[in-house]
């Protein structure tokens, strides 16, 4: 009796432990996919902020890291939805916003204008990027300029490692060509949970408009 009743305690403990850890994952995860949003939807809110009251005043600074440099729009996504572009790929920076690989050339300059962002967590501001067509446009709101790319491939039609940095050169997948026009790469998750693989996305600029 003694026996039986030491194993249904331990039973009874083990399940105690059990559902702790459980309810303790349960709300990491909720924390990852809603906390979050919230925190980070705030952040990119005043990034956003910063950055017209920036473009407000007469002070003209190059970008540095961690702080915003452009406005992202994607009209497919809706005529509210704008992100802020940091310079910088970190992840304090994809906390705040869309991040620009420093290494990567500026909006509408010959080259590529190359942006990371999440797809899941963080607020998720790339987290549609894979219902994206070819032929879909994509805006870059800069001090001086508007800048309207339009997509060649879609990002569902191209995964790769986290490794593969030809996706990131001036001409991708021509490491020795000299640039003579202005694309864009977006990239984010290849998948809705964690994975180091990347869907990337490739456009061409179109149109550039200068401000007054």
């Amino acid at each position: 009796m003694r026996r039986q009743m030491g194993i249904r305690g331990v039973a009874r403990g083990l399940g105690v432990v059990l559902l702790v850890a459980g309810l303790g994952f349960l709300g990491w995860v909720g924390w990852q996919y809603f906390g979050t949003a919230i925190t980070s939807n705030q952040k990119m809110d005043e990034a956003e902020n910063t950055l017209r009251e920036q473009w407000k005043s007469s002070a003209k600074t190059p970008p540095s890291a961690g702080t915003p440099k452009a406005l992202l729009r994607i009209p497919k996504f809706g005529a509210d939805w704008d992100k802020p572009v940091l310079e910088g790929v970190g992840n304090d920076d994809l906390t705040r916003g869309l991040g620009h690989y420093p290494q990567t050339q500026l909006p509408g300059q010959p080259g590529n204008f190359a942006l990371a962002g999440h797809r899941v967590t963080h607020g998720s501001p790339f987290r549609n990027l894979l219902d994206l067509r070819k032929g879909d446009q994509i805006i870059v709101e800069t001090a001086d300029a508007i800048y309207t790319y339009e997509l060649d491939a879609a990002a569902r039609n191209l995964t790769v490692k986290p490794t593969d940095n030809w996706v990131l050169e001036p001409v991708p997948g021509k490491p020795h060509t000299t640039p003579t026009t202005s694309i864009i790469t977006l990239t984010t998750c290849q998948d809705l949970f964690h994975s180091p693989d990347r869907s990337v996305a490739f456009g061409h600029l179109v149109t550039t408009t200068r401000k007054p």
